[in-house]
C-alpha cells in the first residue's frame, strides 16, 4: 500500500489495572507485567504492530512512562513519548497523538493491555480499516462476540455501518445481544487520519480540543504542563467523537480478542497457554510454590510478596472494589 501518509500505531498505556490487584500496582500496572510468556502485553503490543506502522507514539503519564522507554528499547524500536501529567481520559489522550501526527497521517490507536490472537485475521482487519481511514472516516474495530460477555461494552452494528453503542450490559441484555447476531465487543480500538478525528473532536467537543491542543502547543519534549492539563474535561473518546460522529464506520472482526480486564479472563487465557489448574479447576498466578486446593473449586490464589488474593473466578469484577477501599484507605498496598 503505497502512500505519503505514515501510518503510526499509537500506543494507550494509562489504565491502572484496579481489577488485577495484588498483581498490578501503581508502580507496575497490568500492561506491564511479565506474565504472558515471559512478555509483558505492553511488549505483546509493540511486536503485533511493528510491521504495520512506520512510526509508534506511546501515549504515558508521569507515573509509568519511565516504564514503557523500558520496553521500548528492549524492543529496539525508536517512538515519539507524549507524556500525560495528569489523566485526563481517551479523548485528550487521542487528541495529543493527532496533534503530534501530520493532518494526512493514519493512526492506528490501541490500548496497550489487550491479548489478541489469530494474527492473520487480525491483519485482515487492519488493513480493511486503513483502507476505510483513507477515504475520511473513523473507523472502530468491533469483535464478534463468543460469550454474552457483560464486561465489554457493544456496538450495534449492520455491516460495516455503526446502528449504536451501548453501555457494558446486564446478563440478560448481553444475552439478547448474542441472540440478535449483529452486536459487536466494543474493543477500544480505532483507525482515523488524524486531522479527520480532530475536525470532529473540534465539532462536537471544542473545550476538549481547544484546551488538548493548548496543552499540546506547550509540551517540552512530549512531557505535558500539568496547570493547562487540569483544564482539560475528561470526556472518553467513545462519548467526545465515536457517539456523535456521522463518519463512523466499524470493521467487524473474527480475530480473538480479551482486555484481560478481570482475573477471570487471565485465568481463560493461561488455561489457553498450558498454565496448570488442578482436577477442580483451582489456579495459581504468581508463585511456584507447590499448593493444594482442598475443598474449593475454581478459584484462584494470586501470589505477591506483599499481598496475596484468594477469589471465587466468578467473582473477578469485585475485585474492584477491594482496590477502590484500599485507595479511600491511602494504602501501601497498591504501590
Amino acid at each position: 500500500m503505497e502512500t505519503n501518509n505514515s501510518i503510526i500505531h499509537v500506543i494507550l498505556t494509562g489504565g491502572v489495572g484496579s481489577r488485577l490487584w495484588p498483581l498490578s500496582r501503581k508502580s507496575q500496572p497490568k500492561q506491564y507485567l511479565e506474565i504472558f510468556e515471559g512478555k509483558s502485553l505492553f511488549e505483546m503490543t509493540v511486536d503485533r504492530n511493528s510491521h504495520l506502522a512506520k512510526k509508534v507514539m506511546v501515549v504515558g503519564n508521569i507515573d509509568n512512562h519511565q516504564l514503557s522507554g523500558k520496553v521500548m528499547d528492549k524492543t529496539k524500536t525508536s517512538y515519539v513519548n507524549i507524556v500525560e501529567s495528569t489523566p485526563r481520559n481517551t479523548a485528550a489522550a487521542i487528541a495529543f497523538a493527532a496533534f503530534a501526527s501530520n493532518p494526512d497521517d493514519i493512526l492506528i490507536v490501541t490500548p496497550s493491555d489487550h491479548i489478541i490472537d489469530r494474527m492473520d485475521d487480525y491483519n485482515k482487519a487492519i488493513n480493511e480499516a486503513i483502507m476505510k481511514a483513507q477515504d475520511g472516516f473513523i473507523v472502530t474495530f468491533g469483535i464478534i462476540p463468543t460469550k454474552p460477555e457483560t464486561g465489554y461494552g457493544y456496538i450495534e452494528s449492520k455491516g460495516d455501518n455503526v446502528i449504536s453503542f451501548r453501555e457494558k450490559p446486564n446478563e440478560t441484555t448481553a444475552k439478547d445481544f448474542i441472540a440478535r447476531g449483529n452486536f459487536l465487543w466494543n474493543s477500544g480500538m480505532f483507525c482515523f487520519k488524524a486531522g479527520v478525528l480532530l475536525e470532529e473532536l473540534k465539532q462536537f467537543q471544542p473545550d476538549v480540543y481547544e484546551k488538548s491542543k493548548a496543552v499540546w502547543e506547550s509540551n517540552q519534549d512530549g512531557f505535558l504542563d500539568l496547570h493547562l492539563s487540569l483544564e482539560i474535561p475528561s470526556i472518553s473518546i467513545d462519548y467526545a467523537v465515536m457517539e456523535r460522529s456521522k463518519k463512523i464506520k466499524v470493521v467487524p472482526a473474527s480475530f480473538s480478542w480479551s482486555d484481560l480486564g478481570s482475573f477471570e479472563s487471565v485465568y481463560d487465557y493461561l488455561v489457553t497457554k498450558g498454565h496448570s489448574v488442578d482436577s477442580k479447576g483451582n489456579m495459581v498466578i504468581g508463585s511456584d510454590k507447590h499448593t493444594t486446593f482442598l475443598g474449593l473449586k475454581n478459584t484462584i490464589f494470586v501470589y505477591t510478596d506483599t499481598a496475596n488474593l484468594i477469589l471465587q473466578k466468578e467473582n473477578s469484577q469485585d475485585v474492584k472494589d477491594i482496590y477502590n477501599e484500599l485507595e479511600r484507605q491511602n494504602s501501601v498496598l497498591l504501590n
